[in-house]
């Protein structure tokens, strides 16, 4: 056998390039891509050049590569770029793809529909909440959350009602790794504070965020569990203090709570006992 045949023996046909060199361009495209997604008002070239720590011209070509499979579009008046509809396609998949999104929909519905204001749900990624859909309040004053922002877990009331049930071991973790910055001056910022809150969510059900991500916000979360009883999601309503004051903020957390025991028997999940002992 020849040199030349020795050395592309095993690799595919048609294959001209190193494999590295495909995986670091297809790296730097999804990059660019997440970068895009996380900035709705687009971003210009020397933007998204910088933030990549790309040249400019290596920053174009990947982007026209993404502009020509549909991903992102370009702003004619602007010039900025921006993420088009087959992205969004392709993340509404992952949605749809997951059962609990789509199952817990209509009973946001009717959260908001029962209590005037916006109901959420979120998941767990790493030591944030990231909020997958939302029902909108109809009030002119209301809570609105981007979907695919994200929230510090214990400075929410979607994060704090998945702490609750999580593993001790995922829990120091997550602790150790991200800390508990103060986001607002009423955030549970030390241990003691939050695990005697998180005790509290396993008493009653329901978390309860006052003030501690947003003044002015309060919000009732419960979550979701698996067939292990293992946290899944969780769904919450929230709105400004002057319509959620301290008494009605805790009849939301039970309502909450029952509606999202509804969806964890659908989803054939079930709810821990507040004294069950975990992993």
């Amino acid at each position: 056998m020849s040199e030349g045949k020795r050395r592309t023996a095993g690799r595919p046909a048609g294959s001209g390039k190193s494999p590295g060199g495909h995986s670091q361009s297809l790296v730097r495209g999804l990059n660019l891509l997440e970068r895009l997604a996380a900035s709705p008002g687009g971003l210009a070239l020397s933007d998204i050049a910088e933030q990549s720590d790309l040249a400019p011209s290596t920053t174009h070509r990947l982007l026209q590569a993404l502009q020509s499979q549909g991903f992102i579009t370009q702003d004619s008046e602007l010039g900025v770029w921006k993420v088009d509809v087959k992205t969004f396609r392709i993340g509404n998949s992952f949605l749809e793809a997951r059962d609990f999104v789509a199952t817990s929909r209509p009973y946001l519905r009717r959260l908001t529909a029962l209590t005037g204001e916006s109901a959420n749900l979120g998941v767990r990624h790493g030591g944030s909440v990231v909020f997958l859909t939302q029902s909108e309040s109809p009030q002119m004053m209301r809570m609105i959350t981007r979907l695919g922002s994200r929230a510090p877990l214990h400075a929410s009331g979607v994060g704090k009602a998945l702490m609750a049930w999580l593993p001790d071991d995922i829990l120091a973790r997550i602790l150790d790794e991200c800390g508990l910055e103060s986001v607002t001056e009423n955030t549970l910022a030390t241990p003691e504070a939050l695990s005697d809150n998180l005790a509290e969510v396993r008493r009653q059900g329901f978390a309860c965020d006052r003030e501690e991500h947003a003044i002015g916000l309060h919000c009732a979360a419960a979550c979701l569990h698996d067939e292990q009883g293992n946290p899944l999601a969780a769904i919450s309503v929230s709105g400004p203090v002057a319509r959620i004051p301290q008494p009605r903020l805790l009849e939301l957390g039970e309502l909450v709570r029952d509606i999202a025991a509804e969806i964890t028997t659908r989803l054939g999940g079930s709810v821990p006992s507040a004294d069950a002992t975990r992993p």
